[in-house]
């Protein structure tokens, strides 16, 4: 089994995959616009937005991340979760931190809380809310 968040933009989610690839070094396995939904599949939305997408898929080692441009009807303000990141490296911790808030809204500065080394949220320049964290090291046996 596995649990994978999907994200949902406002136009702008190839963009956003593209950034998350790069950031976070993974590759992205699918990405549809509407153009590429096939004719019986169509609807009024996606004839008027064809290079919108309609799925995306980013696999990040045995991660992944969904994404899709949302029809602006439906579109809701993001709210209630956050997309966790856990490295056991405070370096590339503070490296993805700073890159995802870049052009966004730091939430909380990145810095040593009392559970981690390196802790920060931020909500990126697409609107995706993230929580950054280090693991502590933990006491040898």
């Amino acid at each position: 089994m596995q649990l994978t968040n999907c994200l949902v933009f406002d136009g702008d989610c190839r963009e956003a995959f593209e950034t998350y690839a790069r950031i976070f070094g993974g590759e992205i396995t699918a990405m549809m616009s509407n153009a590429d939904m096939p004719p019986e599949a169509q609807n009024a939305w996606a004839a008027e937005r064809p290079d919108k997408i309609v799925h995306a898929w980013l696999q990040i080692g045995d991660q992944a991340l969904m994404g899709s441009d949302c029809p602006p009807e439906y579109l809701e303000p993001v709210g209630g979760f956050s997309v966790g990141f856990h490295t056991d490296d405070p370096a590339e911790a503070q490296r993805v931190f700073e890159a995802l808030a870049e052009g966004g809204k730091i939430k909380a500065p990145f810095g040593p809380t009392f559970w981690s080394p390196a802790f920060g949220m931020t909500i990126d320049r697409f609107g995706t809310p993230w929580m950054i964290n280090t693991n502590p090291k933990t006491a040898a046996a």
